[in-house]
Formats: C-alpha cells, sequence, structure tokens
C-alpha cells in the first residue's frame, strides 16, 4: 500500500494511492498518524479509503508523505564514499574506521519539501548538488534493538534527495563538525511511502532490497545504482540508531547516496574536475527508485544574504 500527503486549495489531506489517483483518508487523518497506528490498522484504514473517489496526482501540489519527528541520514555505500571524500574532505579512499560501524548525522527536518517542489540555491553556495537515497520510516518504538528485531519495526520505504552544498560542507567539516548549513536548506522526501510488504519481492538472498536507482539532470542520466549495494541493510541502521537510545514510529533513516553517480561530487572526486558541473538555476533533477516512484525537483536561485561575521580574535587572559 502507498500512503501520501497533498495540498490543494490550501487543504491538506492525507490518502492512499492507487492506479486511478489519491483517496482521502477522514479528515484529520495524517500519515503519521497510521505509522504509529502500526501496519495491520495502516492497511486496514487504507483499504476503506480505496472505495472512495480518487483525485488524480497530477491536479494536487505533493508533500513529503508524512512529518516525521527526526530524521537520520546515514552513509552506508562505500563507493560513494571513495568518491565524495575526495572531492569534499582531504585525501582519498575509505576510513577503516567506516566499516566498524553505520555513521549518521540528524538533519533537518523542517526543511523537507514535496517531491516536485521547486528547491533554491542555499545562500553563499556555488557548488550545489543532489544525493539520490532511500529512507525507511520506523513503525514501532523501540530501544536498543537488535537488528532481527529491527526488522520488525519497520512501516516502510519513501525516496529521500538530501541536496548538500559542497562548499559550505567542506569548511564545516574541517572543523571536525557537522555537517550543518551544508545540508539543511532542502530534502525532498516522497512521492509517497510504501509499506514494506510491497517491496519484500526485491529482496536477494543475503536481504538486502535490489532497488534499481536512477538520477538524470536535465534529462541526462548521470548516475544508477542497485539499493543492495548499501555496505548494512536497513534493520542495521534503525539498530544502530537505536543503541543506546530509543527510536520512536514515524522517524526517518536514509540509506545514504548510492554509488556510480548517485551525486554529482562522487563524480567530482574520481575524475579530479567539477564535471558534471555544480547544480545551476533552472537544472530539474529526477529520481526513480524501482518499486517506490520518481521525485522531480527544479533548482531556482536562492535568497542573497549578507556573509556570515567571523569569529573576533581573543587573547589567553583568564582575568578581569
Amino acid at each position: 500500500m502507498r500512503f501520501a500527503t497533498w495540498e490543494a486549495g490550501g487543504t491538506v489531506t492525507a490518502g492512499v494511492v492507487s492506479d486511478a489517483g489519491l483517496h482521502a483518508l477522514p479528515d484529520g487523518t495524517a500519515v503519521l498518524d497510521l505509522v504509529r497506528a502500526g501496519l495491520p490498522a495502516a492497511r486496514e484504514a487504507g483499504a476503506a479509503a480505496l472505495d472512495g473517489p480518487a483525485v488524480p496526482v497530477g491536479s494536487v501540489r505533493l508533500l513529503p508523505p508524512l512529518d516525521p519527528p527526526t530524521v537520520r541520514d546515514f552513509v552506508a555505500f562505500e563507493e560513494h564514499v571513495e568518491g565524495v571524500v575526495a572531492s569534499v574532505g582531504d585525501g582519498g579512499g575509505v576510513v577503516a574506521e567506516w566499516y566498524e560501524a553505520p555513521t549518521f548525522y540528524f538533519t533537518n527536518p523542517y526543511a523537507l519539501i514535496g517531491a516536485h517542489d521547486d528547491v533554491p540555491v542555499p545562500p553563499g553556495s556555488r557548488l550545489f548538488d543532489f544525493e539520490c537515497e532511500v529512507a525507511v520510516v520506523v513503525g514501532r518504538d523501540g530501544a536498543s534493538l537488535s537488528p532481527e528485531q529491527a526488522r520488525e519495526h519497520v512501516f516502510g520505504y519513501t525516496i529521500l534527495n538530501d541536496w548538500s552544498a559542497r562548499d559550505l560542507q567542506r569548511r564545516e567539516m574541517k572543523v571536525q563538525l557537522g555537517p550543518a548549513k551544508g545540508k539543511d536548506s532542502a530534502t525532498t522526501l516522497g512521492p509517497w511511502l510504501v509499506t514494506a510488504d510491497e517491496l519484500e519481492p526485491y529482496r536477494d538472498p543475503e536481504g538486502f532490497l535490489a532497488l534499481d536507482m536512477r538520477v538524470a539532470v536535465g534529462g541526462v542520466e548521470i548516475g544508477q545504482d542497485l539499493l543492495s549495494n548499501m555496505g548494512w541493510p536497513f534493520e542495521d541502521l534503525i539498530s544502530y540508531a537505536s543503541r543506546g537510545t530509543r527510536v520512536r514510529a514515524g522517524d526517518v533513516l536514509g540509506s545514504g547516496t548510492c554509488g556510480n553517480g548517485g551525486c554529482l561530487a562522487e563524480l567530482w572526486g574520481r575524475r579530479g574536475r567539477q564535471d558534471p558541473p555544480p547544480l545551476r538555476p533552472g537544472d530539474v533533477v529526477e529520481m526513480t527508485v524501482e518499486g517506490i516512484g520518481t521525485i522531480r525537483n527544479r533548482v531556482v536561485p536562492g535568497i542573497e544574504l549578507p556573509p556570515v561575521r567571523p569569529a573576533r580574535p581573543r587573547s589567553r587572559a583568564r582575568k578581569r
């Protein structure tokens, strides 16, 4: 089953997706409510909604399918790390620590945008980039889950585009913290939330979801990979996120960017030059993930802001 959230005429509605279009859930019901109710109850509510009239998908503005309490983004593709370290970091290769455990950062849940929304260039950035990912949505609260337990906590999946200002990111990470402003201007989530059972047929013998992932700019394909090339399956990511703490229903966890051109920075690192060039206003970025759908966003000019003030020099005096 596929759940979506959309806006039309100033009204936000949640519902179920079918071949005929979008079928509204009862007024006041949000997709997050269904996630927290659990998969069986969500499927029951969705089945009832399918009996109602359908609204054409093209007649509404798709919003992020749910309003998550938190968004974590992992870096689970080794090939991506190899290229990006050479472009954004210092040097090349994958550090040994990457292999020891999944790594993630918290990104901005207030910066989520819909599947077809315009994306402004972040203030001050000249190296704007996309990142092609799949996100898992947690369906049940839990703490210190084993990977086997975590698999039972999966509600579903959606596409995630972690838009990245590479020049801002590079400066931030030299301070050994971040990313921060390099990542929090926009994150696309959509087009809808696909329940876990729909994607089970794509699971390979090792337990990974072998979904084809593709990204194009201006109609020209830039990258293609399989989701099954992740270093860890999603249940390991959920388990690690819950380690010594809690995850809650509705939390979103990104896979990290796929390899083989899942972002521009990976290709810049491998080629030693900015080829393809950074994103510019007018560029249209389209991502398609097998079994989930397609998101398509146009880059537009961002706002111009004054430069950030540098830190003031201070003495090391300890007396008044």
